[in-house]
C-alpha cells in the first residue's frame, strides 16, 4: 500500500475578532489529506514521529474566544489565520510510528477540528485507559474541564465540611463539578445560571442545595444575602462582572475566591471596574486566579478518584452534545450566548 488520500472536512478561523465571535468568523471547507503510509512506517524511531487520529468528540470551551483575537501577551498563542482551529478532543490513532501509540489507540488531547488531524511527535495525546464510560467525558469531566474543576476547588479553595460555596455559571462544564464536589465535602452550595432549565437541574438533578436565576434579580446583592444570610466562605468565579463586585460585599472573614473565568468580560467594548476590592482587606480574603496546566502533578489523583465517583453513582454529568463537524462553530458560538445545557461536545462519529 502506498499514498492513501482521505477527504478531510475542517474548520478554518476566517477573521479575528474584537467582540462575541460569530459564525461568519469560522468556515467549513473540505481539503484532501494525503498519507504515505508505507513511508511512515517505514520511518526510523525519531525520524519525522507522528500519530494520524480520526476525531471522534471535540470540545467547545469559553478560551476558545481568546485564540480567536490577534493577540499575543495570554497564556496561550492566537489561532493563525486561514488555518484550522484547534482544542481539546477525542480520537482514535489510525496510523502511527510513535513507540507509545498504536492502530486503534484511543487518545485525548490537544487536536485539530477537522476529521483527520496529524499530530507531530504525539505532542499533548495522553491514551485513554478507561473504556468503560462515555469516550466524551474525556472533554468534559474525565478531560480540562473537570480537572479545573478538581484543581480549583479542591487546591485553591482549601475547602472545610460544612462551609458555605457560591458558585456562578453553575450549570457549566466546570461549574456543575465544582457543586457536586462541594456537596461531597459536606458544604452547603448555591449556584447561579441564566433560565429556569438550568436551575431545576441544579436543584433536582445535580444536588446543589439551591439555586438562582441572575437574570431576574434586580439587585445581585440582596439575592447573595436572601442565599447566604451569614456570608459566603468559598466563590468559585466563572463570570467576574457585576457577580464577582456582589459577592466580594458577601464575603467571610478569610473567605476564598478561585478566579476560573471571567466571561462577562467576553465582547465588552470596555472592561469593567470591580468597586468591592477594598473588601479584601478588612475581610482578609484570598483571591487567586488560576490555570489547571499549572496543577498537573494532581492529575492522576484527580482521574483515578473521578473515575470512582462516576462509577459508584455519586457524580453527575450534563452533556450538550451537537452532531457533526459542520454545527461546530454555531456549537462554539452558543456558548457566549448561554445556549448549551452542561458541558458543550461536537460529536463528529462514533468510535
Amino acid at each position: 500500500m502506498g499514498a492513501n488520500e482521505l477527504v478531510n472536512r475542517q474548520i478554518i478561523l476566517k477573521n479575528y475578532i474584537t467582540g462575541l465571535p460569530k459564525e461568519s468568523d469560522l468556515e467549513f471547507i473540505s481539503s484532501t489529506l494525503t498519507l504515505n503510509l508505507e513511508e511512515l512506517k517505514q520511518s526510523k524511531a525519531g525520524e519525522d514521529v507522528v500519530v494520524v487520529v480520526k476525531n471522534l468528540y471535540l470540545s467547545c470551551d469559553p478560551y476558545m474566544r481568546g485564540r480567536m483575537r490577534d493577540y499575543h501577551k495570554s497564556y496561550i498563542a492566537p489561532f493563525t489565520l486561514g488555518s484550522v482551529i484547534q482544542g481539546f478532543g477525542v480520537a482514535k490513532v489510525i496510523l502511527s510510528n510513535h513507540p507509545d501509540f498504536r492502530e486503534g489507540d484511543l487518545v485525548s488531547g490537544i487536536t485539530g477540528w477537522e476529521e483527520y488531524s496529524i499530530i507531530p511527535k504525539g505532542s499533548n495525546l495522553t491514551k485513554i485507559k478507561y473504556t468503560d464510560v462515555p469516550l466524551s467525558y474525556f472533554v468534559g469531566v474525565l478531560g480540562m474541564p473537570g480537572f479545573t474543576a478538581y484543581a480549583g476547588f479542591f487546591d485553591v479553595c482549601s475547602p472545610k465540611k460544612g462551609e458555605h460555596v457560591f458558585v456562578s455559571a453553575a450549570s457549566g462544564a466546570v461549574g456543575q463539578l465544582v457543586g457536586q464536589f462541594a456537596k461531597s465535602m459536606g458544604c452547603y452550595v448555591v449556584g447561579s445560571a441564566g433560565n429556569k432549565q438550568k436551575i431545576d437541574l441544579l436543584k433536582h438533578k445535580l444536588g446543589f442545595d439551591d439555586a438562582f436565576n441572575y437574570k431576574e434579580e434586580h439587585d445581585l446583592d440582596v439575592a447573595l444575602k436572601r442565599y447566604f444570610p451569614d456570608g459566603i466562605d468559598i466563590y468559585f468565579d466563572n463570570v467576574g462582572g457585576d457577580m464577582l463586585d456582589a459577592v466580594l460585599g458577601n464575603m467571610k472573614v478569610h473567605g476564598r475566591i478561585a478566579v476560573c473565568g471571567m466571561i462577562a468580560q467576553s465582547g465588552v467594548q470596555s472592561e469593567q471596574g470591580i468597586k468591592n476590592l477594598y473588601q479584601l482587606v478588612p475581610k482578609r480574603i484570598s483571591m487567586k486566579g488560576f490555570l489547571q496546566s499549572d496543577y498537573l502533578h494532581l492529575y492522576s489523583k484527580f482521574l483515578e478518584s473521578t473515575i470512582n465517583f462516576i462509577k459508584e453513582g455519586k457524580l453527575v454529568y450534563i452533556e450538550d452534545i451537537a452532531e457533526g463537524l459542520e454545527n461546530a462553530p454555531s456549537a462554539l458560538v452558543g456558548l457566549f450566548h448561554g445556549k448549551n445545557v452542561g458541558k458543550q461536545v461536537v460529536r463528529i462519529c462514533d468510535e
